[in-house]
């Protein structure tokens, strides 16, 4: 019995999400749909020029893997998250995050001088989300930052693709799969963005290797990593870079591969308000239902109903109660 279901690693980010028009990021020269990376001046020139948007935003502890495992964790789960923030207001409000929403850390033994990682979320009309990061601190995840004892006692340890931007946090990422092979931990893995699978893809499969025990993607994620436009296709080559996956599909649900067999599980009907964290917060309720020992088809229609429940609001968390609502039909 291990002390961990989830152990992430990831970058850390405090998020402020905004809504913008589509014009503004034509007329600001943002790429819609994706993650850019930029330098703090750069952020700094689009808050500036989104000012008065920025009325209606709201700040919260983020970064992929740390969506995901709040989520399990609210769930019920128990998780923990390697990270690396800056001393820092920024850095003392995400460690205080974490602990708020019950996830063990090691972030304050890594905190160092510098700027805590923040991300720019412009969520359009479209519920689309692109996000401009400035990782700040998180650059400098390094190997040192991992923690092996708490890989060793979790079932899973999950990995954001986000981290292969970085050639510390790859080499980061690389340490922390040896050790959670060695001890006999699954290793998941999120593709995390189109334009990560399109320009990251030799750190991609340095981290797949022989292939990982989980993968989770989204469609344009899936046939980009797979070069077809077929998705019958991708799903079968999807089978050479891990033993089971869960793929998204946004209004049509998910397909997951259990290792034998192709499951499809149905998505919940909803009005899109704002889809940052949907896939997040999918793969959160995902492994908590299969670290709960439910089925992978049972895992995968809680993961479509928790997806649905926070792209229909602003913002990739619920309220406590709509955590446990959520989980009441889970069979």
């Amino acid at each position: 019995m291990k002390k961990y279901h989830v152990c992430g690693l990831g970058n850390a980010l405090v998020d402020t999400e905004i809504e913008v028009s589509e014009k503004n990021l034509s007329d600001l020269g943002i790429e819609k749909g994706l993650m850019t990376l930029v330098d703090e001046e750069r952020q700094h020139f689009l808050q500036d020029n989104l000012s008065d948007h920025l009325v209606m935003s709201k700040r919260a502890c983020g970064g992929s893997a740390a969506n995901t495992v709040i989520s399990l964790s609210q769930f019920g789960g128990k998780g923990y998250l390697s990270c690396k923030v800056a001393d820092d207001e920024n850095g003392q409000f995400y460690m205080q995050d974490l602990i708020d929403n019950g996830v063990d850390h090691n972030a304050h033994a890594q905190i160092a001088q510098g700027i805590t990682g923040k991300c720019l979320v412009m969520i359009t009309d479209d519920a689309d989300r692109t996000m401009n990061t400035f990782l700040g601190i998180s650059s400098e995840l390094a190997s040192a930052d991992v923690d092996p004892e708490a890989i060793e006692n979790s079932e899973y340890l999950y990995i954001e693709g986000y981290l292969v931007t970085g050639e510390s946090s790859l080499k980061a990422v690389l340490e922390a799969c040896k050790i959670a092979r060695q001890a006999g931990t699954k290793i998941a893995l999120s593709l995390s963005d189109p334009g990560i699978v399109e320009y990251f893809r030799d750190g991609l499969k340095s981290i797949v290797g022989d292939g990982v025990d989980l993968l989770f993607c989204n469609e344009q994620e899936a046939l980009s990593w797979c070069q077809t436009d077929n998705l019958d296709k991708a799903l079968e080559q999807l089978q050479n870079s891990a033993a089971q996956f869960a793929v998204t599909l946004g209004s049509e649900g998910s397909v997951v591969f259990d290792g034998m067999d192709y499951l499809r599980a149905a998505a919940q009907p909803i009005t899109a308000v704002d889809t940052n964290g949907a896939g997040d917060m999918f793969a959160g309720a995902y492994l908590y239902g299969i670290t709960q020992g439910y089925s992978n088809l049972s895992a995968a229609v809680f993961a479509n109903r928790a997806a649905s429940a926070v792209v229909g609001q602003y913002g990739p968390r619920l309220h406590s109660a709509e955590y446990h609502g959520l989980k009441e039909g889970l069979k």
